[in-house]
């Protein structure tokens, strides 16, 4: 039986593990659950599965979570360092799943006890990647992407034949505005962001989707996970979102991974590494599917996945200059402060604007993040005055 910390258990990443995970209760044993302050579903959840300890990050939360827990055998904790304490007990199995950057210090916690770490939020490898893979070889963690596409890639790409590998190739659905003109996107509302047209995701990713600078943080997290120039990892569009990424070798081989698009897949790869569990998801029909379409994605219309490459080229502090600036960016879109277009170009005026050494430590990461975030924001108001 594996045993399986969950931070982060109450967004849609962790929600889908639990979702798995109780279907198997013979299988994995949950350790501990985090989350934020959703105090009842995290409670419930730690009823269901009967977990050992139950964290909130705010720690005003702690006396309604320890009522909630009243006569169950779990213990409870409040505070960001009991999250890391959580990070660090011991289970076989860490999944990464808070949302932001408030996710840093857990995620490293976990890679630094060892073990095997299960990567579902883009910030650990986007905002201080380097650090996370050095620290990932240093203290013998194992790396296991839970996004569908890195999830593919890893999937598909043979460590023992990277000097073969011609490229790497990432899907992205193109999002709800892939045919849309700019000018139409300039009235682009948060509702018609959210509403992604092949997956459930949470608010953030859906707009990041729509922006496509999902991918382009996805291109960052590649170029940190595999041993590829990142001149060879592209991106095309692929609408069906069944085709979650391939990987071309010297032979002319492509390989890809094809699955639903449900996130269940790969978390399900991920608790059962190395071996597989089944899921509830139905058999792909490929003959009711019957076609697979493919096609470049347009820059001009989406600049954010220039401005991504860009940022990954020069490296050092830009990639967590991105995704604060666009963490800001987006916030102030879904709160109806700024337009959709104006979302990439905060970035842009960000990125610009700002340029620190590259980090050394945890702490230049997330002093780099603050600082971005500041400036994003003073953007953001110049915006709305």
């Amino acid at each position: 039986m594996k045993t399986v910390t969950i931070l982060g258990a109450t967004g849609s990443v962790g929600t889908s593990t639990l979702d798995l995970i109780e279907r198997e209760p013979d299988r994995f044993s949950v350790r501990a659950l985090t989350a934020n302050c959703d105090v009842e579903r995290l409670a419930a959840a730690a009823r269901r599965t009967r977990a050992e300890l139950a964290v909130v990050a705010d720690e005003s939360c702690l006396p309604a979570l320890r009522e909630a827990l009243r006569g169950t055998d779990t213990d409870a904790a409040g505070g960001a360092q009991a999250v890391c304490d959580a990070a660090r007990s011991g289970a076989d199995l860490t999944v990464g799943a808070i949302v932001g950057c408030a996710g840093l210090r857990p995620v490293m916690a976990a890679v630094e006890r060892g073990g095997t770490v299960v990567l579902a939020n883009k910030e650990p490898l986007v905002s201080a990647g380097e650090l996370v893979v050095n620290a990932a070889r240093r203290f013998g963690a194992t790396l296991l992407p839970a996004d569908s596409e890195h999830n593919a890639i890893f999937q598909c790409f043979d460590p023992a034949q990277v000097k073969h590998v011609r490229r790497i190739i990432l899907t992205a659905s193109g999002g709800p505005f892939r045919d849309w003109s700019l000018e139409r996107m300039r009235d682009v509302t948060p509702q018609q962001a959210v509403a992604h047209p092949n997956w459930t995701m949470g608010a953030k990713i859906s707009v990041d989707s729509a922006t496509m600078m999902n991918k382009g943080l996805e291109l960052i997290e590649a170029a940190r996970l595999f041993p590829v120039d990142p001149d060879r990892i592209e991106i095309i569009v692929h609408r069906q979102s069944l085709v979650h990424s391939l990987v071309e070798y010297a032979d002319g081989s492509v390989l890809a991974q094809l699955g639903p698009a449900d996130m269940r897949t790969p978390i399900a790869y991920c608790l059962a590494w190395p071996e597989r569990m089944a899921t509830p998801m139905a058999p792909l029909d490929l003959v009711a599917v019957g076609r697979l379409d493919f096609e470049a994605p347009d820059d001009q219309r989406f600049p954010a996945l220039a401005l991504a490459r860009r940022a990954l080229t020069a490296g050092g502090a830009r990639p967590a200059i991105l995704n604060a600036a666009n963490e800001v960016a987006v916030a102030a879109f879904l709160a109806g402060k700024i337009g959709f277009l104006e979302i990439a170009a905060i970035v842009a005026d960000t990125l610009d604007r700002y340029d620190p050494p590259a980090p050394e430590t945890l702490d230049d990461v997330l002093a780099i993040d603050d600082e971005a975030r500041t400036i994003a924001g003073e953007r953001v108001e110049d915006c709305v005055t």
